[in-house]
């Protein structure tokens, strides 16, 4: 593993940022393109309605693994800390931790989704019309649940010690892989539309494995010993004390998410197809917000724990532009392109209309969602997981939601849900950038390890 290090404590910090993000985004496109391709294959094997089950899965799917995803969020930040601090004992501990951790709830995630996913669809009042493709798609999507939490956290641990080539090349294999058993279930073998999840199933659990055999043949403190597998208290609880305030957000937030689904219901099946399109096309546009944010937080907690303060000013400051610039590009190709897009998965007339005019009231603002997850992620990796928390439930959950509550009443439209997002994520960035700016949050590792030095 060592090779394939990029060192983020020293040398060229846009370099390093750059040689650290672009295996994520490469990595994150790929993961797209096979949950791309599922939809795409759902709708030219089947029909329209069954892509839009597919497509309007991810508020759902999103709903059930965010809240573990957002525990290996934290496993991340501790591992990263310890690594730039080379404290080979406590990254060892926490790797193992967080890796029994994630059979434990990846095993409890697989059980309710299969359980309840019936019930869910019901609660956000899905179309009867796409309920008969939904059921079946998500019961054996959530048969693999427990593969998608443990490759997050296979990923998170190669992220943490400066390793994001192996997890972009098991992604790609994977992909591959889906790609050509999406093709033989549903265009050879004429297999329904759960095939498409048991396709993805069986390609996320082989990523999983092969993340897994790679840590087990690494060298140094990242390297994974079955036998050690189990929980170690003091790492288990900085894992939770830095991922619970994620896990809470991303929970919520998904939450708030499937009640603007619910909403999107309401106006029909062809609305449903329309932004299910979106939604994919979506993932490809958070692409560069995505990759920045990962890459600042594993930057921010490796220089924190080596005491490199003014690298981290640096270093944040250039990613922060980054991303903005690389969002707000996307965002304009997403608004002049936007019909020829939604119609590569939609097919009738009503159906690419609805999905273009939600694309086109969202995408030019991309810009602000970008500033609210770097500055989230940099949070993050400074131990001060709760400020995003805090800030992302009260403007992209409780004011989303309640906006929409309100608005809908009044001007009855697509366009008045759409709007919920740009409007949400300028208040998040607004409140980021003024705790950005004023709060003393780059010295924060540094007190909590003092507090630990007098117990």
């Amino acid at each position: 593993m060592n090779q394939q290090k990029v060192s983020l404590t020293e040398g060229s910090i846009w370099k390093a940022i750059l040689l650290f993000a672009l295996p994520i985004f490469l990595g994150q496109v790929f993961q797209q393109l096979y949950n791309t391709f599922d939809a795409w294959c759902v709708g030219f094997f089947i029909n329209d309605n069954a892509m839009g089950a597919v497509s309007s899965s991810g508020s759902l799917i999103f709903l059930m693994v965010s809240f573990f995803n957002g525990l290996a969020m934290g496993a991340g930040v501790v591992i990263a800390r310890y690594y730039g601090a080379k404290n080979d004992e406590a990254v060892s501990k926490a790797i193992h931790t967080a890796i029994a951790f994630g059979i434990c709830t990846g095993t409890a995630l697989t059980i309710a989704g299969v359980t309840c996913t019936p019930v869910i669809l019901r609660w956000m009042g899905a179309p009867e019309d796409t309920m008969v493709y939904s059921i079946p798609y998500f019961r054996y999507y959530f048969c693999g649940a427990i593969f998608t939490v443990l490759y997050n956290i296979f990923v998170g641990i190669h992220h943490a010690v400066g390793d994001s080539k192996h997890p972009l090349y098991y992604l790609i294999c994977s992909t591959i892989i889906n790609i050509v058993l999406d093709l033989l279930f549903l265009g050879v073998m004429g297999f329904g539309v759960g095939s498409a999840a048991l396709a993805t199933t069986i390609a996320q659990g082989i990523s999983a494995l092969l993340c897994c055999i790679h840590l087990m043949r690494s060298q140094g403190s990242a390297r994974l010993y079955l036998r050690k597998i189990k929980f170690h208290w003091q790492s288990l609880q900085e894992i939770i004390r830095y991922g619970l305030p994620s896990a809470v957000q991303n929970s919520v937030i998904a939450l708030a998410n499937v009640v603007v689904q619910s909403n999107i219901f309401a106006f029909g099946t062809d609305a449903v197809n329309g932004c299910g399109a979106y939604s994919k096309l979506e993932g490809f546009a958070f692409l560069p917000v995505m990759c920045f944010s990962q890459s600042l937080s594993t930057f921010t907690g490796q220089n924190l724990g080596a005491k490199q303060h003014d690298r981290v000013k640096k270093g944040v400051g250039f990613g922060i532009a980054c991303s903005l610039i690389m969002a707000e590009v996307v965002g304009v190709l997403s608004y002049v392109f936007a019909p020829q897009m939604i119609g590569f998965f939609a097919k009738s007339e009503a159906a690419i209309a609805y999905g273009t005019e939600h694309m086109r009231t969202i995408c030019l603002f991309y810009c602000l969602l970008a500033f609210s997850h770097c500055i989230a992620g940099i949070m993050r990796g400074a131990g001060k997981a709760t400020v995003p928390m805090f800030t992302m439930l009260a403007c992209w959950c409780l004011i989303r939601v309640s906006y929409i509550t309100v608005a809908v009443q009044f001007v009855p439209k697509l366009t008045t849900v759409s709007w919920a997002y740009p409007l949400t994520w300028t208040l998040s960035s607004i409140v980021f950038l003024i705790y950005f700016l004023k709060a003393d949050w780059i010295h924060n590792f540094d007190r909590i390890e003092a507090q630990k030095a007098m117990k």
